[in-house]
């Protein structure tokens, strides 16, 4: 049987340590805890169940922190954990099969990650395969009985064990002051992040989150090529465009988008929203119409399922049509 070391980076989560480590103590060989400046019990209560406890000087880098807190580690698997994840008996139980049985070649293991949707998290899936557990020390192999190379893709299993998400708070005003930080010198980010980004504005991002973004988004839109990018810039780009009321910006990524095959609910609700703010209620109905029932969103579903109706049910107040008000401020909470 393959032993297991946790591996956790906190910081001011006194309130939800102890539900996690209780949940996963039993099935684990050793805990590791990494402190990136905690100013409450946190290390109080994470001393009650381990003594490798580490201190780390927080840079706005988790890739950094993670990288820290796996040095520590000595066991021959590591569990990434966050301290808002919880596993129940029925997983445990998997969980406990899948360490009895692991094969030593199997590099990663990857785990169902359950959103709670109703608690308001930055994500906008119900469940994901997430890589969870790692092969402390990779080997590498010669495959190929001719022209043999060395195995460097992952062996990866998928398991059915279940982690839950359940966050008592959103981290959204962290992440927008770090994405703030890495673009502000004109870096560009990875593919991945870009995606985060567009994709976390859509879902928690106030005005002012958009706005900061505006600029980064704007040279994105102009430099990439692939489809999918190009919308997630346009679609920024629209929104932020809308709310600072830069008309030529908002003309140019409406365009860009809507030049895409299959455009995204996003960029046209907001020109129905555009539409609204001058008054020009006929004309944005057509627009939330066109997001709720002729488009599919890419980065926020609510963009398609229940915003688009709100948006219906007001313009239809106001055009004194009450049926087709109350048709759709019943869809708006039925999706909602």
């Amino acid at each position: 049987m393959v032993s297991i070391s946790l591996c956790m980076i906190v910081k001011n989560e006194e309130s939800i340590l102890g539900r996690c480590l209780d949940g996963f103590i039993k099935l684990v060989d050793e805990i590791v805890i990494v402190d990136t400046g905690s100013t409450d019990r946190t290390k109080a209560i994470a001393s009650l169940y381990t003594k490798n406890i580490y201190d780390f000087e927080w840079g706005d880098d988790f890739a950094e922190a993670r990288n820290f807190a796996f040095s520590k580690c000595t066991k021959d698997y590591i569990l990434s954990v966050d301290a808002d994840e919880v596993i129940d008996y029925e997983n445990k139980e998997k969980f406990k099969i899948l360490k009895e049985a692991l094969l030593p070649e199997i590099d990663i293991v990857q785990m169902i990650y359950t959103n709670q949707l109703y608690l308001n998290t930055t994500y906008n899936f119900d469940e994901e395969l997430r890589p969870k557990l790692y092969k402390r020390v990779r080997s590498f192999f010669w495959e190929d009985p001719i022209h043999e190379s060395v195995r460097l893709s992952p062996v990866i299993y998928d398991s059915d064990i279940k982690i839950k998400h359940m966050p008592e708070g959103a981290h959204q005003s962290r992440d927008f002051a770090i994405f703030k930080k890495l673009t502000s010198d004109g870096s560009v980010l990875s593919n991945k992040l870009h995606k985060m980004y567009a994709r976390e504005l859509f879902i928690s991002g106030s005005d002012e989150d958009f706005i900061d973004a505006m600029e980064y988004f704007k040279t994105a839109m102009d430099r990439d090529s692939d489809r999918d990018m190009i919308l997630m810039d346009s679609a920024v780009c629209t929104k932020a465009a809308r709310l600072s009321d830069d008309k030529d910006l908002m003309l140019k990524a409406v365009s860009r988008g809507l030049a895409c095959e299959n455009p995204p609910s996003e960029i046209v609700f907001e020109l129905g929203e555009y539409y609204r703010s001058k008054r020009d209620y006929h004309e944005a109905v057509m627009w939330y119409y066109n997001a709720a029932f002729e488009t599919e969103s890419l980065l926020n579903r609510k963009y398609h399922d229940s915003f688009p109706f709100i948006g219906l049910h007001i313009s239809f107040v106001i055009l004194g049509d009450i049926e087709n008000a109350a048709k759709y401020a019943a869809l708006a909470k039925e999706r909602g």
